[in-house]
């Protein structure tokens, strides 16, 4: 006799419940709206409202009111057009290049020392570093300003005394090489302890075992730290780079501080004060916002082999 069908099983079709594993996995994200969406307020918007200035004649009649006329390209023309906009581009990058370089290369070396410095010396380093770091830029460019000065600066005491054809009372704001070494100076000098940081944590994770090993096989002091440690830390010296090209590139405070304090203008001028002087000086906001938007796009050309550089090394760790 055959054995009875058994009954056929029946397969629930109710969702399977959120196990806890599955609500740590969205919970980074739901921590992350809120922080995005700040993000997204506070810098989209004045993104947008840039580009639609960029399109529009739009002056101090605007502010007060008067409808704002689209005039296409006509802006990006115009301000394309004038060769004293191709001078402060070129005098601009020229700046961001050299700055970022004296930075980059100060930086790191201040983080090679600090490697090999004791315990107490590197703390103590360590504390200056925060310190000028933490000065706010207005009170620093404060004393860099006394120590420029003309006729009671230490500078030009130091120097009419150390070099023999020094000029007597020499006017660092008097012209624009002067200025912009000062700027150049208040700029690496401000920005050398952040460098000096990520960089120290970068090298901090190089095992010692390498450098060991390289020393084995007769490797001096130079080649061990380009053979082998900067292969190490390029990823953290290519997001360094990146950093401070954009820094330098959209430099505006110590300009306009220095050019308030006697400076030439438009030979010391730099992208952010250009677009400052033709927006809140000049009143031509469409303007200055179609400079802004060349600005921005500048940018991602000059960064956009870093960040490949930066994905290249990430697929490269990952793989």
């Amino acid at each position: 006799m055959a054995a009875p069908p058994s009954p056929p099983t029946t397969t629930s079709s109710s969702p399977r419940p959120a196990t806890r594993r599955d609500q740590r996995s969205r919970l980074p994200y739901v921590l992350l709206l809120g922080a995005t969406a700040v993000v997204l307020l506070a810098l989209g918007y004045p993104l947008v409202r840039q580009f639609v200035l960029a399109f529009q004649d739009y002056g101090l009649e605007q502010q007060f009111g008067a409808p704002a006329e689209f005039v296409g390209l006509d802006n990006f023309s115009t301000v394309l057009a004038d060769p004293y906009t191709w001078e402060v581009f070129a005098r601009s990058i020229v700046f961001c290049l050299v700055t970022a370089a004296v930075t980059i290369v100060v930086g790191v070396f201040v983080a090679v020392v600090m490697m090999r410095m004791s315990g107490w010396a590197r703390f103590l380093l360590q504390t200056v570093l925060l310190l000028v770091w933490a000065v706010p830029i207005v009170s620093s460019l404060t004393v860099w300003q006394l120590l420029f000065d003309t006729r009671f600066g230490v500078v030009n005491w130091t120097l009419e005394r150390v070099v023999p054809w020094w000029p007597e009372d020499y006017n660092w704001l008097g012209q624009a090489t002067g200025m912009l070494t000062i700027a150049s100076i208040i700029i690496i000098w401000m920005s050398v302890p952040l460098v000096a940081f990520m960089a120290y944590a970068g090298l901090s994770q190089v095992p010692e075992e390498i450098h060991e090993a390289a020393e084995l096989d007769g490797a001096g002091v130079w080649a061990r730290f380009f053979r082998v440690t900067v292969p190490v830390v390029a990823p953290v010296l290519l997001l360094i780079g990146l950093l401070q090209i954009i820094w330098d590139l959209r430099v505006f405070t110590q300009i306009k501080i220095l050019q308030d304090a006697g400076a030439p203008l438009d030979d010391t001028d730099v992208l952010g004060t250009y677009i400052f002087r033709l927006g809140i000086g000049q009143g031509e906001f469409g303007m200055a916002a179609a400079t802004a938007t060349i600005v921005l796009g500048l940018t991602v050309v000059v960064t956009l082999p870093y960040v490949h550089q930066l994905f290249k090394n990430d697929r490269e760790v990952s793989s």
